[in-house]
């Protein structure tokens, strides 16, 4: 290779670098996950100072942390770190239907906060794979577009429709007053979270629907997934669970059907 190649290695590297932190600051600036960013830079300072000083045990018990901590990121953050390499796909201008799976997205987020902030209590439910038809049937059906201000009207405390859950299924709010079964085994579930908390785990443990609890006793946000539920959920990583749970479908016209059967099939 050229002198003039060499010369200007350690420019270009410099660059590369500069634009990979600025991707990943970009990313999780201003979300819980900032926090590890930072923690994570403290970690490699005192690294770095424990070999300049010629510290050994320091050194080597940093080097022996460092080693869990990566693969505990990685299962803790999975989310979070999916969302973020599927920003780097060259497909990915990613299709129109992205755009209104992040309105959908964001009007859901949006909504469910607002409630936990009110300290309006809320069930919402949505529908993966698993048919929840038999859930339906017996609900007040209502076939309408998902809108942030139906959603909040709905659990209104003045509205006979507050008490039950919501079913959301392909961005459509399909009944309300929906009456979810009551987990049976619910020694997972503190004595803080009450009979709607214990509605999800029972759905959760029955089909792989996603359901999101609002508590109107500590306007904290919850998730319920395969059994196990998640407390106090952040709304940055809120979306971020969703997202990775119910992301679209390469090469599907999200234009005319929108489909949350087909989000995780990818």
């Amino acid at each position: 290779m050229s002198p003039l190649f060499h010369g200007t290695t350690p420019f270009f590297e410099i660059l590369i670098i500069a634009i990979i932190l600025n991707y990943l600051l970009s990313f999780f600036w201003n979300t819980r996950s900032m926090d590890l960013v930072l923690g994570l830079l403290a970690f490699l300072l005192i690294f770095f100072i424990s070999s300049w000083l010629n510290l050994p045990i320091l050194h080597k018990l940093m080097f022996v942390v460092g080693n869990v901590a990566v693969i505990a990121i990685l299962i803790i953050f999975q989310p979070e770190l999916r969302v973020a390499l599927s920003k780097l796909s060259v497909k990915g201008r990613r299709f129109k239907g992205i755009t209104e799976f992040d309105k959908f997205l964001d009007q859901l987020a949006n909504s469910t906060y607002r409630l936990a902030e009110k300290r309006i209590g809320a069930l919402i439910v949505l529908q993966h794979e698993d048919s929840l038809d038999e859930f339906a049937r017996k609900a007040v059906t209502l076939n309408a577009q998902f809108s942030s201000e139906l959603l909040e009207s709905i659990f209104a405390t003045t509205t006979p429709l507050h008490d039950g859950a919501v079913l959301v299924r392909d961005m459509t709010l399909l009944a309300a007053a929906v009456i979810l079964p009551l987990a049976e085994d619910h020694s997972q579930l503190p004595r803080s979270m009450g009979t709607r908390h214990r509605a999800a785990l029972g759905a959760s443990q029955l089909t792989d629907a996603i359901i999101i609890v609002v508590s109107e006793e500590t306007g904290k946000v919850s998730i319920a997934r395969e059994g196990v539920i998640t407390p106090g959920v952040k709304i940055d990583r809120f979306k971020g669970i969703i997202r990775s749970i119910f992301t679209p479908t390469p090469h599907t016209d999200f234009k005319s059907q929108f489909n949350i059967k087909d989000w995780l099939k990818q």
